[in-house]
């Protein structure tokens, strides 16, 4: 093989959980924390002081010390990710948890200095030249000062949350860890396999046979866990609900759109519109399930590759679809394709197929070496190929923002997600242009369908369980067989009832729902997919498009949402037309999909 398929991490602390680096780097964090904390307590704002020196240095103490959290941990999260049975690494997570949690205090009172400051020196400081480019973060922070509590209370509250929200999310990592079932071949060999293992087969595996066995047998491994994992996602979504009450925030969506910078009325538009084009999804499940020789898909079904006529799609190497990457990031922009090779060839991916890794995948910034750490399961089939793209895409926004503070690189999750789903865009159109005849040319089709199923089905499903599993728990504890009933309902509604089989336990099964920093994780994956058709379409009509894309992604940290798509797509995102352009380039790939399969049912 050209390229390794594990991540090299010794550049980042050599010697694994024991490296005397991260040890010394924590120690280092520790001082750095403890210094913060008493330049932040001694500050006192002076009109004397025209450069605001003593300021300046406070945004560059904070911006130094949480680049540097976020270097500890992504090291850390990666050990784990790489082998996720071994226990052993969760004491040096709770390690780096503490020490987060002990610089929540003096990060808060810096919000709340902000927040003293009148309005006159307040414009003066932000004119600075060497703040110009934060400025948005640091109104962001003062804003935020508003609905903080006092420091006692917000220390008790960030301590507390080690062994309520974090530890509840860590609770569900190591439950799903422990995990296995038995799985069986379409040759009858049977083996046993992790969580992990199992939902790439879900996804991919080409048996119907298997998968129907594979889904029932998955369904059967989370449901003897329920229990277990009912009790961590009530908990930790309990704990979530404290902490707003706390601050005097009844509406659990308040959080998470905030922390996505867009409106409610964003968020709403783009739901109805997802909603409004569900028939036409529908009808390619119907041809999907006609080419499958069944009456309607199945769950485990909706992302299986569809085989017709003569052709039959291969596994790909991992060497083919690093190249395959690499060339057609090119066409759109030779510094994505630059990125990718560098990514490649440092050796900043783990994709092997084995035992004892972490289901999912995920890109990580590396932010003290400006680089990024890449981690996903690779299988050989095409979806995975799109993973890597998705994920270079997340690396490539990453390294646009390299230059600049990091305040200016704390870009939100929805626009996260369009980087990276761009990226799979380019590579999925790249391979069905290169489609040889139409059997070929179907099963790509097929393959790059599996984004907008998700966006507008399985992600929506996910939206609706958790608006409801919300809203239930803020006056009661759900049941096992409450959750399930609510992702059989969410499901059969965002799939429009066109399904034979569903997931009920899809709710303990999607680490998503368990994620702690990040509540309701789903709905910025539907946003940043919708946002990249726009992008992408743009792109095939527009010249010098690298340039202009660079732009928007260096102003992701740097303005709402709304302001974002305003200045550089000339957009409303409040309102279905944008939207539904997106939906309507789907539509297109549906319609040809149609097509091309009406000779294989005739």
């Amino acid at each position: 093989m050209t390229y390794s398929q594990n991540w090299d991490l010794d550049s980042i602390f050599p010697g694994g959980v024991n490296s005397p680096e991260l040890a010394q780097k924590l120690e280092l964090l520790k001082a750095q924390i403890k210094n913060f904390a008493d330049a932040v307590t001694n500050y006192v704002v002076s009109n004397d002081d025209a450069d605001f020196t003593n300021f300046v240095n406070l945004t560059t103490q904070g911006q130094t010390i949480e680049a540097g959290l976020l270097q500890v941990n992504v090291f850390i999260t990666a050990l784990i990710s790489d082998d996720f049975t071994n226990t052993t690494l969760s004491a040096k997570a709770s390690v780096i948890n503490a020490l987060e949690a002990s610089y929540a205090k003096p990060s808060s009172q810096f919000k709340k200095l902000l927040a003293t400051i009148d309005n006159t020196t307040w414009t003066t400081i932000l004119a600075l030249p060497t703040l110009q480019t934060i400025d948005f973060a640091l109104n962001e922070m003062r804003q935020e000062a508003n609905e903080l509590l006092d420091d006692t209370t917000e220390e008790l509250l960030t301590q507390l949350s080690l062994d309520g929200l974090n530890a509840w999310s860590s609770h569900y990592d190591t439950i799903a860890a422990g995990l296995t079932m038995p799985f069986t071949d379409e040759n009858g060999e049977t083996t046993t396999i992790s969580a992990g293992q199992a939902l790439n087969h879900l996804e991919g595996y080409p048996d119907p046979k298997v998968r129907a066995n594979l889904l029932a047998g998955y369904e059967n491994m989370w449901g003897q866990a329920d229990g277990l994992v009912a009790d961590t996602l009530n908990h930790l979504a309990g704990a979530r609900l404290t902490n707003y009450k706390a601050h005097g925030v009844t509406d659990f969506l308040k959080k998470p759109l905030e922390l996505n910078r867009m409106s409610q009325a964003t968020l709403d538009t783009m739901w109805q519109v997802v909603s409004d084009n569900k028939e036409m999804l529908t009808k390619y499940f119907a041809r999907k399930a006609q080419l499958m020789g069944k009456q309607a898909l199945g769950f485990q079904d909706i992302y299986a590759p569809v085989h017709v006529g003569e052709f039959t799609s291969k596994d790909l190497s991992y060497d083919d679809a690093a190249e395959f990457i690499m060339d057609n990031f090119a066409q759109f922009s030779p510094k994505m394709a630059a990125l990718a090779k560098t990514a490649f060839e440092k050796r900043w991916i783990e994709s092997e197929n084995r035992p004892g890794k972490q289901p999912g995948g995920y890109m990580e910034s590396v932010p003290e070496l400006g680089e990024s750490r890449i981690f996903l399961t690779f299988t050989g089939s095409q979806n995975d190929a799109a993973t890597i793209a998705h994920e270079l895409g997340h690396a490539f926004h990453s390294s646009v923002l390299t230059d600049l503070p990091f305040w200016r690189g704390n870009y939100a999750m929805n626009v996260a997600e369009t980087a990276s789903t761009f990226a799979e865009l380019v590579v999925n159109d790249a391979k069905v242009k290169a489609a040889t005849n139409d059997a070929e040319k179907v099963t790509l089709l097929d393959a790059k369908l599996n984004n907008p199923v998700a966006m507008f089905m399985n992600i929506h499903a996910r939206y609706l369980f958790e608006t409801k599993f919300y809203k239930l728990r803020q006056e009661k504890v759900l049941t096992p067989d409450e959750l399930s009933t609510l992702m059989d309902e969410a499901q059969h509604e965002a799939f429009a009832n066109s399904l034979e089989t569903y997931h009920p336990h899809f709710w303990a099964s999607k680490l998503h729902f368990y994620i702690d920093n990040v509540p309701f994780y789903n709905f910025p994956y539907t946003f940043g997919y919708l946002f990249s058709l726009g992008i992408y379409a743009k792109a095939q009509s527009t010249d010098n498009f690298e340039d202009q894309y660079i732009a928007l992604l260096r102003d992701t940290a740097n303005m709402s949402t709304e302001e974002l798509a305003q200045k550089h797509l000339g957009v409303d995102l409040t309102q279905p037309d944008f939207w539904q352009a997106g939906a309507d380039l789907v539509a297109k790939d549906i319609t040809e999909f149609l097509a091309l399969t009406e000779q294989f049912v005739s």
